[in-house]
């Protein structure tokens, strides 16, 4: 009698964007264009899952001519193209998404920032603290871009004057808040990278069967992502360096920069 073999599963990448897919200084992402024409061949769905607001995936997402699921601001929303699932998946219509929000609003979270941070006399300046220009001489962006920055839903990125207090970061876990740290430190409710890519993975499940996820990034706030993922990726930095904090098994640790090492990763494992 033959064995019946399993079915093969339907392979999803799920990637950061800013020091992974996007180069740390230009935010281009032209370096990975052999792996991204590549899953674009094989119809691979490409999902951003980023600590950027919806307003700038968007930009993205007609960028790289994507109409998949995106995931905004380290897990505060999951927003669905309306159809893309045949079925509901549990959120709120808005505009042309369905949105599930993980993520406490933006309005309530900026106000306990700054009650924090008054409280514990913090030297700590949040993207609401700052104007356009501030933001786009800090990140190098456009000042197109570093508006869009500033239309936050779900968190408030901040930076210290000076070292990183840790008085303020171990207060914002006694709130019952969380603390994250990409390129800058965010200051959030209950949500995570983790659990956004959880959901969407039960969605794609629910509609495709079996998958295999390859899950890419490069800082600290992908962890709870990464660890969750059948293939995790991590991209060098900048420094030439990867991030120590992560470790995990089966991590697979680029050789390359930014998108570089996002190009060598996805075109490796997608022999």
């Amino acid at each position: 009698m033959s064995k019946r073999t399993a079915p093969p599963r339907r392979l999803i990448i799920i990637t950061d964007l800013d020091g992974t897919l996007l180069h740390p200084q230009s935010y281009s992402f032209e370096e990975a264009r052999p792996a991204l024409d590549l899953i674009e061949k094989r119809n691979v769905p490409l999902v951003i899952c980023s600590s950027k607001t919806r307003a700038e995936i968007e930009v993205y997402r007609e960028r790289l001519r994507n109409d998949h699921p995106f995931i905004s601001e380290n897990g505060g929303g999951i927003y669905i193209p309306q159809g893309y699932f045949p079925f509901h998946g549990s959120g709120a219509l808005q505009g042309r998404y369905e949105l599930i929000s993980l993520g406490s609003p933006y309005a309530e979270i900026r106000e306990r920032f700054i009650v924090l941070r008054d409280r514990l006399g913090t030297a700590a300046t949040g993207f609401g603290d700052m104007t356009i220009e501030e933001v786009a001489d800090l990140t190098g962006l456009t000042l197109e871009e570093a508006r869009l920055a500033k239309q936050r839903d779900f968190e408030e990125p901040f930076i210290f004057s000076g070292e990183p207090d840790e008085r303020f970061l171990k207060e914002i876990e006694g709130e019952r808040l969380r603390w994250t740290q990409g390129r800058f430190f965010h200051l959030m409710g209950d949500h995570h990278k983790g659990r956004a890519v959880n959901i969407l993975k039960k969605l794609y499940e629910r509609r495709d069967g079996p998958v295999m996820i390859i899950g890419i990034g490069d800082s600290l706030n992908d962890l709870p992502f990464l660890v969750t993922v059948d293939r995790p990726v991590l991209v060098k930095k900048e420094s030439g360096k990867h991030d120590a904090r992560i470790d995990i098994p089966g991590l697979v640790r680029t050789e390359g920069i930014g998108p570089v090492g996002w190009n060598e990763a996805v075109l490796e494992l997608l022999k």
